[in-house]
């Protein structure tokens, strides 16, 4: 979270798997309630109505706006960015994403949407919150996430983006983003999910519980059964061999480019990947795109382009 002019700038990245901030991630589900649940411990309340954060899946929706859930999602976002700083009262400025070649198309309407109310009262974790959004700016994302350091590349670098439910590709040559050359498919982790759920399941007849295989991505292995672990790495490697033919078709060259892989998939690139990665270079940070919006949210404030 950054501070201008008295105004909080957070950044919201509004992934379809996860929900990160500059300093938090929670999983992107969300149950809703009429009364009070049972278990509290993240609960939001808004508008008489009872959620649980983290609960659950968020199905894939290539428009974000379809349903109340984003919007409820970014409530408890902004809530765990004030509760570091003891807020429970601030005005905001909102920086958040959407998939690249979307962004054209969607940010007015995503704006809109989180904008609806410029006084919102909720409660999250048993704090009460008001805040005002004094403004909402969107950004493409996987630009964002290299936003910072796209000054120093040189030569020819594609960035690949791979979160849960879109994997975006993006040209930067000589620190500038090559506008024509920018590229959104429905490839994101989620797909390689399916994938290795339909190969267990046609190897063993068995279901696969998706808390091993999100296990398996993040470390490369997990303390199951050894037949069982080479089917979900068969389809992992399988899949990620996928994302570098795409990318092929997209022009990456291997030799002569430098890729930057961001988003949650890296890990499925360094711990199944049978490519050259000499010139690969990942992005860590699951947190770097909402640091990325807020940093370019502060450019724009301070250059008066709010």
């Amino acid at each position: 979270m950054k501070e201008l002019n008295g105004i909080k700038i957070i950044g919201v990245d509004n992934g379809y798997g996860n929900t990160k901030t500059a300093n938090h991630c929670f999983p992107t589900g969300i149950i809703g309630y009429d009364t009070e649940p049972l278990f509290t411990s993240d609960m939001l309340v808004y508008n008489g109505r009872y959620y649980i954060i983290g609960e659950g899946h968020k199905e894939f929706l290539a428009d974000k706006i379809k349903d109340d859930d984003y919007y409820l999602l970014t409530l408890a976002a902004i809530a765990t960015e004030l509760s570091d700083e003891h807020l429970t009262e601030a005005s905001i400025y909102l920086a958040v994403g959407l998939p690249l070649t979307w962004t054209a198309s969607q940010k007015a309407d995503f704006a809109a949407y989180l904008l609806r109310d410029k006084e919102v009262r909720f409660n999250f974790k048993r704090k009460d919150y008001n805040i005002r959004i004094a403004g909402v700016k969107v950004y493409p994302q996987g630009y964002a996430a290299i936003a910072q350091i796209k000054s120093k590349m040189t030569g020819i670098n594609l960035i690949a983006d791979i979160g849960n439910g879109t994997m975006n590709v993006l040209y930067i040559i000589g620190g500038k983003p090559q506008v024509g050359r920018m590229y959104t498919e429905k490839f994101g982790t989620h797909q390689c999910t399916l994938a290795v759920r339909e190969a267990f399941m046609r190897a063993t007849r068995r279901e696969l519980n998706d808390a091993i295989i999100d296990e398996v991505f993040r470390t490369g292995t997990a303390d199951i059964n050894a037949d069982d672990l080479a089917i979900i790495r068969s389809a992992t490697e399988a899949y990620v061999a996928d994302i570098f033919r795409r990318l092929r078709e997209h022009g990456y060259d291997e030799g002569t480019m430098t890729l930057y892989i961001t988003g949650g998939g890296g890990c499925l690139i360094k711990h199944f990947s049978r490519s050259d990665l000499s010139r690969v270079k990942f992005v860590d940070d699951i947190c770097a795109a909402a640091k990325g919006y807020e940093y370019m949210a502060e450019l724009q404030i301070k250059a008066g382009q709010t």
